[in-house]
């Protein structure tokens, strides 16, 4: 008789978590526990990855909200700028989270494997990886850092006074790379409270030295936007040596030793090989980004600004849905090495559903008070009727995005990479790129032809991505 109580396909919840409030599983949540994931209760498993993946995303949305929030109040070009900004930090964000990509599915497949020393080697090289890929970075934004506002079409203010934002944020990035990699391998590993605990400490930082280093405080001078980048830089700084100390003499599910400290160049080949679609696919989605926020520049500092903010509320509160997702690839790659795909794929579906029923409150929320949301951060009317236009724009197509995130996550999980990479590419670089400038430019909508472009382009692109899913070719892949 097949025993299918693992697969999480009949009885969700074993027998002994079945009597345990919930308090004492969001207890075990934040703390972190030694469990298998790949025999647990899927229903529990998934609780014990997402709570902490949720709560770990939240923080880090939150040192986007908190920056945008106090340097509102420095005007519309300062807002403006932290945008442009953004652009390049995009560009990072695309390789650390791809490099997170291929990090998180190795580590994941290992652990599945049983494979706990192989798991702490894959985690030395990933650093090693993340170290030597901030470089370019670090150097652009050092030196040129002014140069890199003028081509993204920077105001006066910007090119002045701005700048020094870019260099500290650009030259200080390793930190932002390392935050992202190293997290990767706690939530492979099944330690995603260990991630969600540094970010608190980090995001505490950055909460409290962001008013003192704008605005000033007694003996400390106000430094303006440039202390916004500095608040920020210490507190991921700060959680970055947290965490590396956790990985080597607290995490539950995997450690390194003295003796995994080497190159290995055939495991960071692999690494390596397997996050270049994770970069890949997060290059072609970001650079959208950038060429958008080009067409917008074009329109106005006004729609960069609104634009900006809009963004940032729709990260803060996407962050439980990414969470959710993340879950997913960890389920997966964590099953897949223990040999049980239809229970990876029993994850997805699952967590695809409580996505969707999340993010449909969330449109409801965005439908109705955008403007009351856009005012929290700007008093300027023009920069929260752009903003608001676009909150309400997205709460139309929020339900597939709880089921394209998920399923972009499964490929990911099984280290299928390079498909959601093609994906991407064909959305956005031939469909939502051309398409928003032909609305915007062509057709004199403006900000609004932006936002509709991006609408119809991400929507198409989840209803892709889930049929793609349900095809199953994910099941088979080797990393």
């Amino acid at each position: 008789m097949t025993d299918i109580s693992n697969t999480g396909l009949t009885s969700e919840v074993p027998a002994e978590s079945t009597n345990r409030s919930i308090w004492l599983e969001l207890k075990d949540a934040i703390r972190g526990t030694d469990a298998d994931y790949t025999q647990i209760g899927l229903k529990r498993a998934i609780f014990l990855l997402a709570v902490p993946m949720i709560l770990e995303l939240i923080m880090e949305s939150t040192f986007a909200v908190v920056d945008i929030y106090f340097v509102g109040k420095l005007g519309a070009s300062a807002v403006a700028t932290v945008g442009l900004t953004e652009t390049y930090l995009f560009l990072l964000y695309s390789i650390a989270m791809g490099l997170s990509t291929g990090v998180t599915a190795i580590i994941a497949r290992r652990i599945g494997e049983k494979k706990k020393g192989d798991a702490g080697v894959a985690a030395v090289q990933s650093i090693i990886l993340a170290t030597l890929s901030s470089l370019p970075f670090a150097i652009a934004g050092i030196f040129f850092g002014r140069e890199l506002l003028a081509v993204m079409g920077g105001d006066v203010w910007s090119l002045q006074e701005g700048y020094r934002f870019t260099q500290w944020m650009l030259g200080g990035n390793i930190v932002i790379v390392l935050l992202f990699v190293i997290n990767a391998i706690f939530r492979g590993a099944g330690d995603a409270a260990i991630a969600m605990r540094v970010l608190w400490i980090a995001n505490g930082l950055n909460i409290i030295l962001d008013p003192i280093l704008i605005f000033g405080w007694g003996p400390i001078p106000a430094m303006g936007i440039e202390g916004a980048a500095i608040a920020t830089t210490v507190g991921r700084g700060v959680a970055v040596v947290i965490q590396l100390w956790m990985l080597f003499k607290v995490s539950k599910h995997i450690r390194v030793i003295k003796s995994q400290l080497n190159w290995d160049a055939a495991v960071l080949l692999n690494i390596l090989k397997t996050s270049l679609g994770g970069i890949g696919q997060m290059i072609v989605a970001m650079t959208s980004w950038i060429f958008l926020m080009r067409i917008l520049a074009d329109v106005g500092s006004e729609a960069v600004a609104g634009s900006t903010i809009a963004i940032r509320i729709m990260m803060f509160t996407m962050m439980p849905a990414w969470g959710l997702s993340n879950a997913a690839a960890t389920l997966v790659g964590q099953n897949l090495g223990a040999g049980n795909p239809e229970r990876a794929e029993s994850a997805v579906w699952k967590i695809g559903f409580y996505n969707m029923i999340f993010l449909v409150g969330v449109s409801f929320i965005y439908y109705f008070y955008n403007n009351e949301l856009m005012r929290i951060f700007t008093e300027d009317a023009t920069v929260i009727r752009i903003g608001a236009e676009w909150l309400q724009i997205l709460s139309y197509s929020y339900f597939v995005y709880g089921w394209w995130m998920v399923s972009s996550q499964a490929f990911n999980g099984a280290g299928d990479t390079n498909t959601p990479t093609k994906i991407n590419l064909v959305f956005f670089w031939l469909i939502q790129i051309p398409l928003s400038y032909f609305l915007s430019i062509e057709l004199g909508w403006q900000h609004s032809g932006v936002f509709w472009g991006v609408f119809i382009s991400e929507t198409s692109v989840g209803l892709f991505t889930l049929w793609l899913f349900t095809r199953g070719g994910w099941k088979t892949f080797q990393v």
